[in-house]
């Protein structure tokens, strides 16, 4: 069904904040964070693009932008930087993200217009930023095992998944390998979101689904929405059973009222709780 009828240029970094019981998500292209409270539609317009976000308090969110890591005031809408991460670089923005288990908060970077191989992923921590991946074109489907020791990311670009094993305190251990590849089905792996029965759930870009693999990389469920441009999935609500799923009007022509819009499925399944970021 729909959630909201807002129409997002670029839907993405869709999660729920345990706190305040709300699901956010941004309109990347459309600067602005959108939630609702008691059903009402609220929003925060930003001097930035921003794509992801994890939750530091009630009232604070760690937020991936364009030039960087700031913390953003729910309280205010205000922003304060913490990191700068490719500001000189005005050919890129922020992409996918979400906190890991160990405290930490993963995002990607990539060219404003997809160009090749001019992404990356890091890693913040603590005060710390790493690249931990790079060169990548697209970055997405950032999402963290049950136990916090396997990171998920995909390459929208190429179709591929790759799986990366986490030492106890989230920093990669060992070699990446691929998880699912995706591109003989001609399939674009976006946001993603782990559920928990280990279950990889993925928005499909251009295919107006979100598909879940158990962790062998079987396909076990398939669910439509709308929007022809699914990009994010967050599970939420009560018994976090509920799945928020972003769409975009992006790279659509003549879209209909469907395009963009942010949805909320039952899937008869449950997520994870969103872990907090530490400062």
């Amino acid at each position: 069904m729909i959630h909201d009828t807002r129409q997002c240029r670029l839907g993405e970094g869709a999660f729920w904040h345990p706190e305040r019981r709300q699901f956010f998500w941004f309109d990347i292209l459309g600067r602005r964070l959108l939630s609702q409270d008691d059903g009402r539609p609220v929003e925060w317009r930003l001097d930035r693009m921003a794509s992801a976000a994890g939750w530091i308090d009630r009232d604070r969110l760690l937020v991936a932008t364009e030039t960087g890591l700031a913390v953003l005031s729910l309280a205010d809408g205000s922003l304060t930087e913490v990191a700068a991460v490719e500001a000189e670089n005005p050919a890129t923005r922020s992409n996918d993200g979400r906190a890991d288990r160990q405290g930490g908060f993963w995002f990607g970077t990539m060219g404003r217009n997809g160009e090749a191989g001019s992404g990356a992923v890091y890693r913040f921590c603590r005060g710390e930023v790493r690249k931990l991946v790079d060169p990548i074109t697209i970055p997405n489907s950032i999402c963290f095992s049950p136990d916090g020791r396997t990171v998920h990311y995909s390459d929208t670009d190429r179709g591929i998944v790759w799986r990366q094993g986490l030492d106890a305190d989230g920093w990669p251990a060992g070699e990446p390998r691929v998880f699912l590849d995706l591109s003989a089905q001609g399939w674009s792996p976006d946001g993603a979101v782990i559920d928990a029965d280990g279950g990889f759930c993925c928005a499909i870009w251009g295919q107006g689904a979100v598909m879940r693999f158990d962790p062998d990389g079987k396909r076990t469920h398939e669910w439509k929405v709308g929007g022809q441009h699914s990009s994010c999935p967050a599970f939420g609500g009560p018994g976090l059973s509920q799945l928020l799923v972003t769409t975009a009007l992006d790279g659509i022509e003549d879209p209909d009222e469907a395009q963009g819009m942010t949805y909320l499925l039952d899937t008869g399944l449950a997520g994870l709780p969103e872990p907090r970021v530490i400062l």
